[in-house]
């Protein structure tokens, strides 16, 4: 009977193996960013900045960084409705940030990054050069940070650690608006 089970296990394993199906990964979950999707950040901005009434910026980010998610999507419901331009990267790190551009209510930006139906309450504030940004969490164990620059709302979200939500914010408050054209 155990050879029977040695042979059968020899053989799930030889499966497993020549099909790739599993990984052995002790450190935990590894993403391979190399398989994810790569969009034209500044053709996506240009894009999406002619179809709105507000300036949109531009963050220049470090080697590494890679935008891999663009949409525009409504934020807040009737008449509060407004669009939200979001950019999403892959950081050198391998973590997940977004930044969300809005003229939309705080309170319907900051719900927009959150499973409920209520919006979050805040849970702090930073100051990244001088800017003061509200923290609020967001999906999953994810957080987000909001501020206000010239009139548009200014939203980060995903995974990264605080430095790299830093590295964001910076970018984005020093950014050059995208060129209507």
């Amino acid at each position: 009977m155990l050879l029977s089970l040695a042979a059968l296990l020899v053989v799930i394993f030889a499966i497993l193996g020549l099909g790739r199906g599993c990984s052995f990964s002790p450190g935990g979950p590894t993403v391979d960013s190399g398989a994810a999707p790569t969009v034209d950040e500044a053709a996506q901005l240009k894009g999406a900045a002619a179809g709105v009434d507000f300036p949109v910026r531009e963050p220049a980010l470090p080697t590494g960084w890679r935008a891999n998610s663009a949409a525009t999507v409504p934020v807040g419901l009737g008449d509060r409705s407004r669009p939200a331009i979001q950019i999403g990267w892959l950081t050198a790190g391998g973590a997940y940030l977004r930044l969300s551009q809005s003229q939309a209510d705080a309170a319907d930006l900051a719900k927009s990054e959150t499973e409920g139906t209520t919006a979050p309450s805040a849970t702090g504030t930073v100051e990244v050069k001088g800017v003061r940004w509200t923290v609020y969490p967001a999906r999953r164990q994810e957080r987000s940070w909001l501020t206000e620059r010239d009139g548009v709302r200014l939203l980060i979200s995903g995974s990264a650690q605080e430095a790299e939500f830093r590295v964001l914010a910076e970018a984005t408050q020093t950014a050059p608006l995208v060129a209507r054209g």
